[in-house]
Formats: structure tokens, C-alpha cells, sequence
């Protein structure tokens, strides 16, 4: 799959079923583990408690993608995951991705985004706390390698 030039805009949109190859090939190439499955992925696409988008230089040109659950009657969101293909970081993706990823849970009503990040993943943290997320707790051993994470919160608007 081609990259697109750095200038070229990005588009951000809601995933669908014809998106699911997509997807599972832009998370293969994302992470090393801890993978979210084919089958994973086409039970989100159904949910209406998931919300997966896109981001993207033209309709089959895919950078990245944020997943986001929403639990009924919570002010709540969590962002289970958030994938920027390698050639695509450092381009403001995973900031557009989050951006539409706050919006999406205010619209649902939803005062805090919540998400997961390995301790060891200093540019992912860094994107974090320059977006405004606070550290707020941690998981010991939480990754399948057995990798800790921290817990951070966005306080929406």
C-alpha cells in the first residue's frame, strides 16, 4: 500500500465492513503484538458500543486507525487503540485520529477519554501528555510480554 506524500491532507472517517483486509493489514504492521484479530475487528465494526476510524490521504490510502468503546449509561470513553502505519508517524495521524476520536465520545455524551499505554513507548506517552492526557494509574504486567502500562485520562470539554 502506497504512502501519501507528507502534504497531502488527511481525511478522517468511520470504518466499515468493506475496510475490514484494511484494518487487520494496518494492524499487523503496526504492532508487534497484543493484535487485535480479524474476528475482533468485524464484531467492533457491528458494535454500537465501538467506533473505529480512519485516517486516510484518499479513499484506500490508510495511515492509521483509533478503535473507541463507549459503555452504556458511562461518561466514559476508552481508546483501545490507537495504530499509525510506520511510514505515516510523526505526521500529526494519531493527533487527528485522537481529535476525532474526542469528538466522537462528546457527542455520545462523554466527559473523559481513557486509554492504555505500554511504559515503554515514549513517543506514544509523548503525543499523550502533549494532547492534554494525565497520568492518573498503571497496569503491572499488562501486555502479553508482560510490559506495564499507564493509565491516562482526557478531561473533554
Amino acid at each position: 500500500m502506497p504512502s501519501a506524500p507528507a502534504s497531502a491532507p488527511v481525511r478522517i472517517r468511520r470504518a466499515d465492513s468493506s475496510d475490514l483486509d484494511d484494518l487487520v493489514r494496518l494492524e499487523q504492521c503496526a504492532f508487534d503484538g497484543d493484535r487485535m484479530s480479524r474476528a475482533q475487528y468485524r464484531r467492533h465494526l457491528a458494535s454500537d458500543s465501538a467506533r473505529i476510524l480512519l485516517a486516510s490521504a484518499g479513499r484506500y490510502d490508510f495511515l492509521g486507525s483509533v478503535v473507541l468503546f463507549f459503555r452504556r449509561r458511562s461518561t466514559l470513553a476508552r481508546v483501545y487503540s490507537l495504530a499509525t502505519r510506520p511510514e505515516a508517524r510523526g505526521r500529526g495521524i494519531g493527533a487527528a485520529l485522537l481529535a476525532a476520536a474526542a469528538a466522537a465520545a462528546r457527542r455520545r455524551g462523554c466527559r473523559a477519554l481513557r486509554l492504555e499505554v505500554r511504559t515503554d513507548n515514549a513517543a506514544a506517552i509523548g503525543l499523550y501528555e502533549r494532547l492534554g492526557y494525565r497520568r492518573f494509574g498503571s497496569y503491572a504486567h499488562y501486555y502479553q510480554d508482560g510490559t506495564d502500562a499507564w493509565r491516562y485520562e482526557q478531561v473533554l470539554d
